[in-house]
């Protein structure tokens, strides 16, 4: 049997950086070495790309950079692959699929997917339009509205907005109240999100995400219990979990309680009565055969206390696969462990 050569590329210029790392670890730990020659791509905070010839089991050495050789993709169609550059001297690297590990903004952002439909070389995930739809989070919240899901209340403000800075605070406030949830609009792992419950904590809470972001979204807070669920598949046939539960270790789950001080619990599966079960996975292959989602992704929902009506947060179309995370154990208690998910992400993406 012909081994593929999957080109793991990982890193990024995003925030979520050493998330990357991590999930790239796991990945590369569970892709068959019979299978595949696992070629390991590490791109450093300030984007440049580094091609990795050790042993593939010896990249959590840290070493990627280093020890790396510098390369390029090669946007020629007819030489697809790596270019190698050492000295002056160039070398093609052949690639048969990409496996982009990349969390966050030009990784996550259908940027990176640009390149790779530029260069006619076959990848893992969401194409370019489903990944950057995916990634707005007030794109998403306006195309999940057609279908009649509910979503916790909403506002969107700009950069422009900071001009009448009182006029913003005043639409939240009284169109909103507290407490709200303040996000980037294109950001993940909960990076730049806070949680206000007054106007001096919103204040904060507002440069925070500006900080991170030209567009923010201010979210009503939904009272009530946190779920995920995972897709994965193309089209008509796809495999959708069962739900997990997360438990925030803290006031909510945020970037600390995720990869930091690790006190956040998950539960798969989770224990609803069978008509939420229906709604989380019902809802969650409309959302992702709605923006045209290929491959993976992880739906997250809320459901309200008040009401037990099951309530769309977002979709995230690289989610983590870290050793906490919730999407690699979703798909496990669907019975799909790492090393047939890795199998199945790399058989969509060469019929893509």
């Amino acid at each position: 049997m012909t081994k593929l050569n999957v080109a793991v590329i990982f890193g990024g210029c995003s925030l979520e950086h050493n998330v990357s790392i991590n999930s790239a670890i796991n990945i590369i730990n569970s892709l068959s070495k019979e299978k595949y020659n696992i070629i390991p791509v590490y791109i450093n905070t300030s984007g440049s790309w580094f091609l990795y010839e050790g042993k593939a089991d010896s990249v959590k050495a840290a070493e990627w950079e280093k020890f790396g050789t510098p390369c390029q993709l090669s946007l020629d169609r007819q030489r697809k692959g790596l270019l190698r550059i050492s000295a002056e001297k160039v070398k093609r690297v052949p690639v048969d699929v990409v496996f982009p590990v990349l969390h966050g903004r030009f990784g996550e952002d259908g940027t990176i997917q640009g390149l790779f439909e530029m260069a006619g070389i076959k990848y893992v995930g969401c194409d370019v339009m489903s990944s950057a739809i995916a990634m707005d989070k007030a794109m998403t919240k306006l195309l999940a509205k057609t279908l009649g899901i509910a979503q916790a209340k909403y506002l969107v403000f700009g950069t422009e907005d900071i001009k009448d800075a009182d006029k913003m605070l005043s639409a939240i406030r009284y169109k909103l109240g507290y407490p709200c949830f303040i996000k980037p609009n294109r950001t993940g792992s909960s990076i730049g999100i806070s949680k206000a419950a007054n106007k001096k904590e919103l204040i904060k809470a507002v440069e925070t995400a500006f900080a991170h972001d030209d567009k923010i979204i201010v979210e009503k807070m939904i009272e009530g219990r946190e779920f995920a669920c995972a897709v994965l598949g193309y089209g008509n046939e796809l495999i959708v979990s069962d739900i997990g539960e997360i438990i925030p270790g803290g006031d909510f789950y945020d970037y600390d309680d995720k990869y930091i001080n690790s006190k956040a619990k998950t539960i798969v599966p989770a224990k609803v009565n069978k008509a939420s079960l229906s709604e989380f996975r019902d809802f969650s292959s409309r959302i992702f055969q709605l923006i045209g989602g290929r491959g993976l992704s992880r739906i997250d929902f809320f459901l309200e206390k008040s009401t037990g009506k099951v309530i769309f947060n977002e979709i995230n179309t690289m989610p983590g696969f870290t050793d906490i995370s919730m999407y690699p154990l979703l798909m496990k208690h669907a019975g799909v462990d790492s090393s047939s998910l890795m199998d199945k992400l790399i058989e969509i993406a060469m019929q893509a």
